[in-house]
């Protein structure tokens, strides 16, 4: 029985790697793999951050967003993933697919944003200590924290209302694991430049704007650093950046290679890695490089630790 009889005529048949059979049983692996340490290691940050009163900090109040960001990004495609490889169905209704591309982008969105106020709570931290408190006060925190929140969904509604309203004349295989905006739009039967446009420039307020923040933000960073006589303060001061820096480059690099090119130009193959980099990866590398390279996480989680199994 063929898919496309396996599926109501608005669902999406989600082709992956159906093209290279030998791929699928590696792919489960690192799927497992990835799922279970990005399940781990956020669940893991929010609990410490949320239990440790030493981690009641604007950094770690950031932290605790991402780490909602990474979990809910996994949640929303790798199951899925899991469940069409496990039994070899490669389906997913429109609600689902509606669903994921709404979530996925949003939280994509969200995440730009957020690594950018993280890079100014640093500027501040570094550049500005004596005003630190002031300027990085809990309302401010929390007002920046519901921005990015409420940019990135309104900008997936925009950009998920535009790709779903383009004419597929039928077409219901995505070459891809899960329904994302270049997939999307190559199902098209219309010119989707003029859509593209638009989606580009959306992109370019998502990424390259808080890219251009984080880059000016950690230049006048550098730029206060060296000024430190200490070199002990000074590989301090570096080893408080270094991990939000690891986390920008590999989110955003991957990101603007996805989303400022047209879905014309992207290799069919390439996409679908890059994807699975950004979406899957990153996110279970982000607790991973902010708990094993910070000395203040590891502190506060044998103190939760400890806590936890004296009670």
């Amino acid at each position: 029985m063929s898919w496309a009889n396996d599926i109501s005529p608005k669902g999406f048949i989600l082709l992956g790697f159906s093209d290279k059979p030998w791929l699928q049983m590696p792919l489960l692996v690192v799927l497992l793999i990835s799922y279970t340490f990005t399940i781990f290691g956020s669940v893991s940050i929010m609990i410490v951050c949320i239990l440790d009163p030493k981690l009641h900090t604007p950094m770690y109040f950031f932290l605790t967003n991402l780490s909602i960001l990474d979990l809910c990004y996994t949640i929303s495609t790798v199951p899925h993933m899991l469940a069409n490889i496990c039994h070899n169905k490669k389906t997913i209704s429109y609600g689902g697919c509606v669903a994921q591309l709404i979530i996925f982008l949003a939280l994509g969105a969200t995440e730009c944003l957020l690594l950018a106020v993280m890079s100014f709570d640093r500027f501040v931290a570094i550049c500005r200590p004596l005003h630190y408190i002031v300027i990085m006060n809990p309302w401010f925190c929390l007002r920046m924290a519901a921005f990015s929140w409420l940019t990135g969904f309104s900008n997936s509604v925009l950009q998920s209302s535009l790709t779903l309203n383009m004419p597929r004349c039928g077409h219901q295989e995505v070459g891809h694991f899960f329904c994302e905006v270049p997939a999307l739009l190559k199902l098209s039967c219309a010119d989707t430049k003029p859509i593209e446009a638009e989606l580009f420039f959306f992109s370019v307020l998502i990424l390259l704007i808080p890219g251009t923040l984080i880059l000016i933000s950690y230049g006048f960073i550098d730029q206060a650093v060296l000024k430190i006589k200490s070199s002990e303060g000074r590989r301090k001061a570096f080893r408080t950046c270094r991990s939000h820096m690891v986390v920008v480059s590999l989110f955003f690099g991957t990101g603007i290679y996805m989303y400022l090119q047209p879905p014309s130009s992207t290799s069919k193959d390439w996409g679908k890695m890059d994807s699975l980099f950004y979406g899957i990866i990153t996110p279970m590398l982000n607790p991973l490089i902010y708990s094993l390279r910070n000395k203040d996480m590891k502190k506060a989680f044998k103190r939760v630790m400890s806590r936890i199994f004296l009670y």
